[in-house]
């Protein structure tokens, strides 16, 4: 007994007509004949009365009809979302993103996501960058979305949005009163920075303090932009931060624009080996809205101009 002859068996148990049954199919009648008394001869049972006026369906055959309903809707519903998860349309995808993104394109990129594919479970966790590593490496996010370097060879990132690098600094700071700095002025303060682990961002943030020469005296480390901020706020050191920091105001703390002007980036990162449907079409959607959000930001600069 094979599906091909289930499915036949319930067009002629429902139509109780051959020739009807054969047309609903888009088969010939001897073969639909053929295969059920195939499908008899199987189960060694027989599954029809048959005479010349009408079909009727045996004990045996109620029995399999019963049976078989069911089990071919469970296979349509099978088939149906095995192709629907591959085309991306279904499934899940978990994202783990650090703080800061939620200032920029990511909610736009989630709602955007939500409402093209509502099928598809999106799982979303915040976590500090080396966090996403780790996660992404276990295989328990397919999604991170962080400040790159990224050191790990077996992991792919994409850039999605620059900004510039500020300096935030505390406002009763001397530094605070001037309306721009060059790194080398912040060489005799204490830094707040990221703990060093996988990520690049602290390296990458120390070669720019060298380039500058100097070597920065870490004071405090934070696991996040936010939490930098906060001890910011409270006087224990500067830290460097993206623009978009400055867009959710702590007291006690000031923006200055540095001579230099580094630039940092947001960018997705996943797995080399951990690519689906559902994260291509994330991805696209993210780009999609990445150029919605500069876009935007390059309107009011032009406009506060």
């Amino acid at each position: 007994m094979d599906i091909r002859q289930l499915r036949y068996f319930v067009a002629v148990a429902e139509e109780l007509h051959f020739s009807r049954a054969a047309a609903r199919l888009h088969i010939a009648q001897p073969p639909l004949s053929q295969q059920i008394r195939r499908l008899e001869r199987d189960l060694e049972v027989q599954l029809f009365h048959r005479d010349n006026r009408n079909v009727r369906l045996t004990d045996a055959g109620e029995v399999l009809l019963r049976e078989a309903r069911p089990l071919l809707a469970g296979l349509e519903r099978a088939k149906s979302h095995t192709t629907r998860v591959g085309r991306g349309q279904a499934g899940r995808l978990s994202i783990g993103f650090i703080h800061s993104a939620t200032y920029s394109i990511l909610p736009t990129a989630v709602r955007a996501f939500r409402e093209r594919y509502p099928d598809v479970e999106l799982a979303l966790q915040e976590m500090h960058i080396t966090r996403q590593l780790e996660a992404l490496s276990r295989d328990e996010i397919q999604l991170g979305v962080l400040r790159p370097p990224v050191k790990d060879a077996g992991i792919v990132t994409e850039t999605l949005h620059t900004e510039p690098l500020l300096a935030a600094i505390p406002a009763d700071y001397k530094l605070a009163t001037r309306s721009r700095l060059s790194l080398k002025d912040l060489a005799q303060t204490p830094f707040v920075m990221a703990p060093r682990g996988r990520a690049g961002f602290f390296d990458w943030i120390k070669e720019l303090c060298r380039q500058a020469g100097f070597e920065p005296h870490v004071s405090q480390e934070a696991t996040d932009m936010h939490t930098a901020v906060s001890l910011v706020s409270v006087g224990l050191g500067v830290a460097l931060v993206p623009d978009v920091i400055k867009h959710t105001p702590v007291t006690h703390v000031v923006y200055r624009n540095l001579v230099e002007k580094p630039m940092t980036e947001l960018a997705a990162a996943w797995r080399v080996d951990g690519t689906s449907r559902a994260l291509e079409s994330f991805l696209q959607l993210a780009r999609e809205t990445t150029a919605e959000y500069q876009a935007s930001r390059k309107g009011k600069t032009a406009a506060r101009a």
